[in-house]
C-alpha cells in the first residue's frame, strides 16, 4: 500500500512539472510575439500590394521590432489590403509617418517598415497611416533587368557611310 502511494505521488509530481513547463512556455511565447496586448496600440495601413505580409509579420522602426501584424482584410471598394498593426505603446509615431512593405533580402521574409515623420502631432490608437508603399514585385523586377541586359534589337549606326573608301 505504501509503495502504491509513493507511485501515485511520483506520477502527480511528474505531471505537475510538465504543466509548469507548459505554462512557462506559453507565457514565454506570448511575451515574444507581443500577443499579450496590454502594452500596445493598434494602427491601420492600406497597401496596394501586401505580398509576403501575414498575421504575425514584424513591424519595425529603424530595423528594430516594435510590433506585429494582427489582421489583414481586403477593402471591397478599393481592392486594397487593409493591415492592422499592433505597435508598442512606448513608440509614439508622428501623424505624417509612412509604412512600407520591405524584405530582409533576396531570401529573407517580409516586414512592415515604419518611417517616422516630423509632425509634432502623434498618431492615436485606431488611426490610419495614409502614406504607404506596397511590396515590390521581385520577380517582375528581375525579369525587367534580364530583358534589358540583352541589348536592343536595333542595328548600331555605322560611323562611316557604306561604300566610301578612305
Amino acid at each position: 500500500m505504501a509503495q502504491m502511494l509513493k507511485d501515485h505521488v511520483a506520477e502527480a509530481l511528474a505531471g505537475l512539472a510538465v504543466l509548469a513547463v507548459a505554462l512557462w512556455f506559453l507565457l514565454f511565447a506570448l511575451g515574444r510575439t507581443g500577443a499579450s496586448g496590454t502594452d500596445s496600440y493598434e494602427l491601420k495601413a492600406r497597401f496596394p500590394n501586401a505580398t509576403g505580409i501575414t498575421v504575425g509579420s514584424d513591424v519595425r522602426v529603424s530595423g528594430m521590432k516594435v510590433g506585429t501584424v494582427t489582421a489583414q482584410t481586403l477593402d471591397p471598394a478599393s481592392y486594397q489590403a487593409v493591415v492592422t498593426l499592433s505597435v508598442d505603446k512606448a513608440v509614439t509615431l508622428p501623424l505624417d509617418s509612412s509604412a512600407a512593405i520591405t524584405s530582409e533580402g533576396l531570401l529573407g521574409g517580409s516586414f512592415i517598415a515604419l518611417v517616422p515623420g516630423g509632425d509634432p502631432e502623434k498618431l492615436a490608437p485606431g488611426d490610419e497611416i495614409t502614406d504607404t508603399q506596397g511590396a515590390t514585385d521581385l520577380m517582375g523586377l528581375i525579369g525587367s533587368v534580364i530583358n534589358r541586359s540583352g541589348g536592343s534589337s536595333d542595328a548600331p549606326a555605322a560611323d562611316a557611310p557604306a561604300g566610301s573608301a578612305g
